[in-house]
């Protein structure tokens, strides 16, 4: 029987093909352009139909985060609208750390993903969308380093200044999502959440901060290998186009409340990250960041507070991390959405692990969330 042929000359398309026999193949993590990040995978496999694929992945104790392969399922569509998770096996002491991804499809064509992909296809079909809705103003902040637009849409009559921009890792695909949803839900006139936080709020929603990367297929970083949330201290037009855009539109509006949505490949729950540790840290200002926290948690079984990341000492806070400085800039409620590459452990889906219509409902949490958040502010 023949061989299959494994692709990825398409958008967001990364793997390294190392041999191919019958139905299985040997491949590795391919690192981002000019970077040692590697951790993103998409590619698709043809003649495939009835066929028991097994797709092994080595080297992967030298990936960007090693810790995020365990329990870790690979995600797999054949119609590229619906994403599952393969049968998926982690050995750590086998080539250097090997993924096994089983899986036997029913058509002759196969995708297999890090996490379910989001297109600058489907991207721009987001943002023409919501530009088209009544009271949305579209603004193009910049361009990158490759020349794409960095799209911003803006909305609400309210004076609370409220920025959400997200996949500054264009790799956290999850994070588009999120942001598929929270457009729908904002530019939705029948829906009455939407009302109420445009009456209070003009939103600022930069829906994707790293097109190049998202293009390219890369994890973590943009055109020229720069890590973009490690640039909002002292962003240059040289490295960092896409934060200097929006850092300086930020600048122009002041921020009141700001999420940068992310994704985390180890730790299997939803959490937020906050700023202790900035310079301005005060207990008042911390216990607005805590007392959203305990609204979303409250409002949705899918997000939690007691597992995340350790939080910084004072004054030890990283200023080049949008969250820090946008908090220590403007006076911000700032915060790090992280959602699983993996599943929400306490809730798992066997079919799907977290998924992209889970970004989406989630997304309609954290807005209700801020809404009562602004209530009872």
């Amino acid at each position: 029987m023949s061989d299959i042929a494994i692709d990825t000359q398409f958008d967001s398309g990364n793997i390294e093909v190392k041999s191919v026999d019958g139905a299985s193949a040997q491949l590795a993590l391919r690192k981002d352009k000019d970077s040692e990040f590697a951790q993103w995978f998409h590619f698709r496999v043809t003649g495939a139909a009835g066929r028991a694929l097994e797709l092994t992945l080595t080297g992967l104790n030298d990936s960007a985060y090693p810790a995020g392969w365990p329990d870790y399922r690979a995600c797999v569509s054949e119609d590229r609208a619906f994403w599952g998770r393969a049968d998926t096996t982690f050995d750590k002491h086998a080539g250097n750390g090997t993924l096994t991804i089983r899986y036997t499809p029913a058509s002759d064509i196969a995708w297999f993903a890090y996490f379910a992909p989001y297109s600058m296809e489907r991207h721009h079909d987001l943002v023409a969308e919501a530009a088209a809705a009544e009271g949305v103003a579209y603004r193009r902040l910049g361009a990158t380093l490759d020349g794409q637009p960095l799209d911003c849409l803006e909305m609400g009559e309210g004076d609370k200044q409220v920025w959400l921009y997200a996949r500054q890792h264009p790799g956290e695909s999850m994070a588009e999502w999120w942001m598929e949803g929270a457009l729908e839900c904002l530019t939705d006139p029948a829906d009455t959440l939407a009302r109420a936080l445009r009456e209070k709020c003009r939103f600022h929603i930069v829906p994707n901060c790293n097109p190049d990367g998202s293009r390219r297929g890369h994890l973590r970083t943009n055109a020229i290998g720069t890590n973009l949330n490690r640039e909002w201290e002292s962003p240059s037009a040289e490295k960092s186009p896409e934060v200097l855009a929006i850092r300086n539109a930020m600048d122009q509006t002041g921020v009141d409340f700001a999420m940068d949505v992310h994704g985390d490949e180890a730790i299997a729950a939803n959490f937020l990250a906050g700023y202790e540790g900035i310079p301005s840290w005060t207990e008042e200002g911390g216990e607005r960041f805590y007392r959203f926290q305990r609204i979303l948690a409250r409002r949705t079984p899918d997000f939690q507070a007691e597992k995340g990341y350790p939080k910084s000492k004072p004054g030890t806070a990283n200023l080049t991390i949008s969250t820090n400085q946008v908090a220590e800039r403007y006076g911000a409620t700032a915060m790090t959405l992280e959602m699983p590459f993996k599943d929400n452990a306490d809730w798992p889906d066997p079919a799907q692990g977290w998924s992209p219509e889970r970004c989406k409902a989630l997304a309609r949490d954290c807005l209700a969330a801020l809404l009562e958040w602004l209530d009872e502010g």
